[in-house]
């Protein structure tokens, strides 16, 4: 997976602008590719990962053993439903390919919301999605029903943002590769 969403990634990370002291959070952190793209940037800062398959946290956690003995990273075995940090100390919250199997989409994106920073960013990135694009859609639609997960649409992510007390969303949309990419704010809480 690190290497075949690293473009996806990168399409994504265009969209936000990341500094050094930041503490950023990676949900479903996956082979951590992610959280070892952020340790090289927040050089002054913090990056956790989360994961709820043991499998995926071993190999983040060997994908990133220099910056967490170097003490920038830290990686979790945890669910999003359940995140194991107090209220309001990230500045950026990630989830790469990984929305689409949360289990409570509104009340997971609420926990996010609660330890988020005020004036923090959520950044969701997916390649697969409701596009307009009838063969992008269709191979997506064959993967969802294969990796039994559901599609959203871009008005569907504003609602289920806006519905976690989101607010400054913003949806980009790849539309020949049929990709994704939503960023939302929180300004209170």
């Amino acid at each position: 997976m690190n290497i075949s969403h690293a473009l996806l990634a990168e399409w994504g990370l265009s969209h936000i602008k990341l500094k050094k002291e930041m503490i950023i959070l990676d949900v479903g952190c996956g082979g951590g590719a992610n959280i070892n793209h952020f340790a090289q940037i927040v050089t002054s800062g913090r990056v956790f990962g989360i994961d709820y398959s043991p499998t995926s946290v071993k190999v983040s956690k060997e994908v990133n053993k220099k910056y967490i003995e170097e003490g920038i990273v830290e990686i979790h075995e945890s669910s999003v439903s359940s995140l194991p940090f107090e209220d309001k100390i990230f500045d950026v919250v990630s989830g790469f390919e990984a929305c689409y199997f949360w289990p409570d989409l509104i009340n997971d994106l609420k926990e996010i919301h609660r330890v988020l920073k005020i004036n923090g960013v959520l950044l969701l990135v997916n390649e697969g999605y409701k596009c307009e694009n009838k063969e992008i859609r269709k191979v997506v639609e064959n993967w969802a029903k294969l990796g039994d997960f559901k599609l959203h649409s871009p008005e569907e992510y504003r609602n289920f943002l806006t519905k976690a007390g989101f607010t400054e969303i913003d949806v980009y949309e790849q539309k020949e590769k049929g990709w994704i990419t939503a960023i939302a704010m929180k300004q209170k809480g």
